[in-house]
């Protein structure tokens, strides 16, 4: 079973995005930014399959936990949500650490449907 950590601040997008990929059978463990991701991360020593973050957030942004992650444990793979165009452009240099950007709103089936893809990526 695949273990996917999300990061984002708003609760209700935390709770839809774990539910949505939980009914794919995947474990999540969910933080409320991203130093709590890194936290998490570290204590678990990176044994997560996909980091699934938004990129805007207090404390630590998911640029910053994406660079983070993408040096400490460098076979994670790690998704992007946002609902930002600029933010979206922000992470435009990062195509060679970040599997891909989600544009929020997003529905149930296309957030399903990024995990999946970036997870299939991660065996090829």
């Amino acid at each position: 079973m695949p273990r996917v950590l999300i990061a984002d601040d708003e609760d209700s997008m935390r709770s839809l995005v774990a539910r949505a990929i939980a009914m794919d059978g995947h474990e999540t463990v969910t933080a409320q930014d991203g130093a709590e991701a890194l936290d998490i991360l570290t204590r678990d020593q990176g044994a997560f399959d996909l980091l699934l973050t938004d990129i805007q957030m207090p404390v630590m942004d998911g640029i910053a936990l994406a660079l983070t992650t993408a040096r400490d444990f460098p076979e994670l793979k790690i998704l992007l949500m946002t609902g930002f165009a600029h933010q979206r452009e922000r992470a435009s240099g990062l195509n060679a650490i970040v599997h891909d950007v989600v544009t929020k709103p997003f529905s149930v089936a296309d957030i399903r449907t990024a995990v999946a893809d970036a997870l299939a990526a991660r065996r090829v």
